[in-house]
């Protein structure tokens, strides 16, 4: 009887193993795609190829309208998956609502997104810029400022 219980804790412990590996695997398999998504930015004059030091996307800008739209779509493909849905971080990247508006904001977002984060040679944050367009960019830029705390 007693190698009977054994035999039967032994399958118990195994099948909850079992399940954890699928629950987590599961949750591995949905984090989806983490490859920088291209973005589109029909409707946005071409900045040029020169990367500017100031988002061109304010409010009396007459694409800003746009701009925020495709940046709100852009940040939703790229960025939330580690910033958090609405620019509201999870603890783990940071939160972009705190992100200053202006000049001042605006130097240290362009700094990151086009060198990345990397920490003892670990990718904490991709070279964005390597895979969008300067318009992307401001356009996520622009969205960002719309759900700031420095509002």
């Amino acid at each position: 009887m007693s190698l009977q219980i054994k035999n039967s804790g032994l399958l118990s412990v195994a099948a909850v193993a079992l399940v954890s590996g699928l629950i987590v695997s599961g949750l591995v398999l949905a984090h989806g795609d983490v490859t920088p998504q291209p973005v589109e930015t029909k409707g946005l004059t071409p900045l040029g190829d020169d990367w500017l030091e100031e988002n061109p996307y304010q409010p009396e800008h007459n694409e800003y309208e746009v701009a925020v739209k495709i940046g709100a779509s852009a940040y939703n493909q790229n960025c939330a998956r580690c910033h958090g849905l609405e620019a509201i971080s999870g603890g783990i990247a940071p939160d972009l609502r705190e992100m200053e508006n202006g000049i001042e904001g605006d130097e240290w977002f362009i700094y990151r997104v086009r060198e990345g984060a990397v920490r003892d040679g670990r990718v904490y944050m991709p070279r964005m810029a390597d895979y969008m367009d300067q318009e992307a960019v401001w356009a996520i830029r622009a969205w960002l400022e719309t759900v700031s705390h420095d509002r």
